[in-house]
């Protein structure tokens, strides 16, 4: 899709792309990647937060088994 018809929406206004000068096509340029990171980072942290879990997990049942002397 070109940029001349390629929108977004910022407080409830649309601007069109095209109609941006370079500063603001870098900023927006900057908060897609950053838009991606977030994304990325948060799904990163799921992975941690079950990773942890499991581990927690293991340890509880390891230390519940009756212990052998």
């Amino acid at each position: 899709m070109e940029n001349t018809k390629t929108t977004i929406t910022l407080n409830d206004k649309e601007y069109l792309i095209a109609d941006m000068n370079e500063e603001e096509k870098m900023i927006l340029n900057h908060i897609a990647d950053l838009e991606r990171k977030l994304s990325s980072a948060k799904f990163n942290v799921d992975q941690l937060q079950v990773g942890h879990n499991a581990f927690v997990s293991m340890l509880a049942s390891s230390l519940e088994r009756p212990k052998e002397e």
